[in-house]
C-alpha cells in the first residue's frame, strides 16, 4: 500500500474543497508552489490523477472524489478529536469564510463581529458580500447567510437576529407635495425607486396583509441595485423606497425618511446562518454560530401616522 502523509490528504482535500489552488494555499498558510507540489507528490506516489486543472479552475478527477468521499469522514473525526483536546477560546483560529448578502452583512458587522473578534482573536473572519444564491460548498465557503426561506434544504440552518422586514419609506416633503399612498397600488401612482437584483432582474415589490398578497411591479425613473443607495435617495425626496429595515434605520433614525404602508409589510421568518450537513462542524463555524444565538434587537423607528 502506498503510504501518504495526513499533510497531503488535507491539502488535496483543502484544494478540492476550495477548487482554488490560491485559496486552498491561503487556508492552510502556505505557498501555492508549495501546494501544488505537494498534490504532484501525492499523485505520483498514488499513481493516480486526483484533480482535473485549468488555467481557471481545479476540480477533482473520478479517483479524486472518490478518494475524497473516503478520507472526508476521517479528517472530519481527526479534527473533532482536536478540538476536544485544544478547544478553549484562545486555541481556535484558521480562516472562517462566509458568503452574505448586504443587508445580512450589516448585522453581522453590527451585531456579532465585534463579540467575535473580542472572544476568538485567532480566527480570520473573511464575509463576502454577495446577492446571489451560488453553492457555498462549490465556492469554497464554510458557511453562508440567507433568508430562511432561500436556505436550501439539504443544509443545516441556524436562524438568528428575529424577524425581518421590508419597509416603504419615503421623505416628509416628498409625501407632503405627493400625498401618502394607502394601499400598494396607489404606488402606480408615486414615483418609485426600482430595485435591480443581482440576477439583472427589477424587483417586484411583494406586500401582505391579513392574508392578502398583492406584487406589484412599481413604476419610476430611478433603478439603483445598492439597499443603502436607495434608503438616502428616498431621504433626499427622489421617490418611495422599499429596503430592509438595517438599511432604513439610519435614515429613519434621523427623521430623514418616514414609512407608509406599514401595516402592509409584515415580518417574516428572517436570516440564517447555513451550512453542510456533516457530522463535524469546524470549531471557529461552531463559536461563530454560538454567538448568533443571542442576537435580537428591535428597531424603534416613525412613521407618518407618528
Amino acid at each position: 500500500m502506498p503510504k501518504v502523509s495526513l499533510a497531503e490528504l488535507t491539502a488535496f482535500a483543502t484544494v478540492a474543497r476550495h477548487r482554488s489552488f490560491r485559496q486552498a494555499a491561503d487556508s492552510l498558510g502556505m505557498s501555492r508552489s508549495a501546494l501544488s507540489h505537494t498534490l504532484i507528490g501525492l499523485e505520483r506516489t498514488l499513481g493516480v490523477r486526483l484533480l482535473n486543472r485549468t488555467t481557471r479552475s481545479v476540480s477533482p478527477t473520478e479517483a479524486g472524489g472518490e478518494l475524497l468521499r473516503r478520507i472526508v469522514p476521517v479528517l472530519q473525526d481527526l479534527d473533532e478529536a482536536l478540538d476536544a483536546v485544544t478547544g478553549e477560546a484562545g486555541a481556535i483560529g484558521g480562516i472562517l469564510r462566509i458568503n452574505c448578502p448586504a443587508a445580512a452583512t450589516e448585522t453581522l458587522l453590527r451585531m456579532a463581529v465585534p463579540t467575535f473578534a473580542e472572544r476568538y482573536p485567532g480566527v480570520d473572519l473573511d464575509l463576502v458580500t454577495d446577492g446571489r444564491l451560488i453553492d457555498i460548498v462549490e465556492a469554497g465557503f464554510d458557511a453562508g447567510v440567507r433568508l430562511r426561506e432561500a436556505v436550501p434544504q439539504d443544509m443545516i440552518s441556524v436562524p438568528f437576529g428575529g424577524n425581518f422586514r421590508f419597509l416603504v419609506v419615503a421623505a416628509p416633503a416628498y409625501l407632503e407635495s405627493h400625498g401618502n399612498p394607502v394601499v400598494p397600488d396607489d404606488l402606480r401612482g408615486h414615483r418609485c425607486i426600482r430595485h435591480r437584483m443581482p440576477s439583472g432582474k427589477l424587483y417586484r415589490w411583494e406586500f401582505e396583509k391579513r392574508g392578502e398578497e398583492i406584487v406589484v411591479d412599481v413604476p419610476g425613473s430611478l433603478t439603483l441595485d445598492d439597499s443603502r443607495l436607495m434608503a438616502a435617495a428616498a431621504a433626499d425626496g427622489l421617490g418611495i423606497a422599499f429596503v430592509a429595515e438595517s438599511f432604513a434605520e439610519p435614515e429613519l433614525r434621523a427623521g430623514r425618511v418616514v414609512t407608509v404602508l406599514e401595516d402592509w409589510c409584515p415580518a417574516y421568518p428572517g436570516l440564517c446562518l447555513y451550512y453542510p450537513g456533516r457530522r463535524h462542524v469546524p470549531a471557529a463555524l461552531r463559536a461563530f454560530i454560538e454567538v448568533l444565538k443571542h442576537l435580537d434587537r428591535p428597531i424603534a423607528r416613525p412613521s407618518v401616522e407618528d
